[in-house]
């Protein structure tokens, strides 16, 4: 195990018999759909043998396939606090698992593990699949390795969470069933693209391009904006809670977005697409909606951190986007950890 990347280890339970693959995704999107979708509306309930499928509707019909003694580990009240976590739904972390079944054990079955990884990819924008399998291959061997899910609440017959967790990876969908938040709470992506403290380029890391997008900004500001958004150092990276009017009142860090000029302004909005673009489009939507509440990217502030600047180059490898309900911060030393907790409401609380 890697230095300073704190991790639950996984138990793994005996096997159960394969379904046959032909016909499966079929029957169990039927299935789900025809008991249990009703309320995800009529473009979800058309998923069987439609191309209207969803990451919701997959995880319907994931939920139908589990037998009893699948349920008991992995299923989960909506609002089931961990004896070690705490509240699983707002739960976030760069290395964790929800429960100690490995998601490569064979404690499930192929067409299980396949309808798990269709839901994962129904959550990623297709151009980038490649790249986040590269950062699972990298980091944990592959999809499935050293990974586990939870699904909190019962699909269809109340609000319910698909939880998938993970070395680098804090990943779920709910169908908006959390009323305020984006991305059914707060997420982490992160990759270590070898040898864990990475160079200052940091070659093959995925996600390094969005740092590159953000330091844009940071190349188009005068001296004196420049002092404003660099801070000496940088925070607790899971220190990702809202801060709301404080933000802006009490000890202010960084530039307020609305000391920016119109052209860094909409070079900013550029990074923020950059940001989203991993992402499926409702969740996009939902970023900008909930941003859109708390005031916009105006209601925001930028800060760059001179701590852990990976040979001294000046590109800053830590930043954050800071909005009153709105938290993206990227931690490039000594690899890529991204922590990323939005909401439309700075009262709602996280768990990290």
């Amino acid at each position: 195990m890697q230095p300073h990347e704190s991790f639950q280890g996984n138990d793994t339970a005996g096997p159960l018999r394969s379904l046959p693959r032909r016909g499966f995704l079929a029957g169990s999107l039927a299935a789900a759909c025809g008991s249990s979708l009703g309320r995800l509306g009529a473009s979800t309930a058309s998923a069987a043998g439609s191309t209207a499928t969803t990451a919701e509707s997959l995880v319907a019909a994931l939920h139908a396939t589990l037998t009893p003694a699948q349920r008991e580990k992995v299923c989960r009240p909506w609002d089931y606090v961990h004896p070690k976590f705490g509240l699983l739904r707002t739960r976030v972390a760069n290395n964790w698992n929800c429960n100690d079944t490995d998601l490569s054990s064979d404690f499930f079955t192929a067409d299980q593990k396949q309808l798990t990884r269709d839901i994962f990819e129904q959550l990623i924008a297709p151009e980038w699949h490649a790249r986040f399998h590269q950062q699972l291959e990298d980091d944990t061997g592959g999809f499935g390795h050293q990974q586990s899910f939870a699904i909190l609440g019962e699909p269809g017959a109340g609000p319910s969470q698909f939880l998938l967790t993970g070395r680098h990876m804090t990943l779920r969908c709910d169908g908006n069933a959390a009323d305020h938040v984006a991305f059914g709470g707060p997420i982490f992506y992160g990759h270590d693209a070898g040898g864990f403290d990475e160079d200052k380029d940091h070659p093959g890391n995925v996600f390094w391009s969005q740092a590159l997008a953000a330091n844009a900004v940071y190349e188009m500001l005068d001296g004196k904006q420049r002092d404003a958004a660099l801070v000496a150092k940088s925070p607790r990276e899971n220190a990702v809670g809202f801060r709301g009017a404080k933000l802006h009142t009490a000890n202010p860090q960084g530039i307020a977005v609305t000391d920016l000029s119109g052209d860094q302004q909409g070079e900013l909005s550029r990074v923020l697409g950059v940001l989203l673009e991993p992402f499926r489009g409702s969740d996009r939507e939902e970023v900008r909606e909930c941003l859109a509440k708390q005031g916009g990217l105006e209601g925001c502030r930028l800060l760059f951190y001179k701590d852990q600047d990976i040979g001294n180059d000046g590109v800053w490898d830590n930043w954050r986007l800071e909005g009153p309900a709105f938290v993206w911060h990227f931690r490039g030393a000594p690899h890529v950890h991204v922590w990323v907790n939005i909401a439309d409401d700075p009262s709602i609380a996280t768990n990290s």
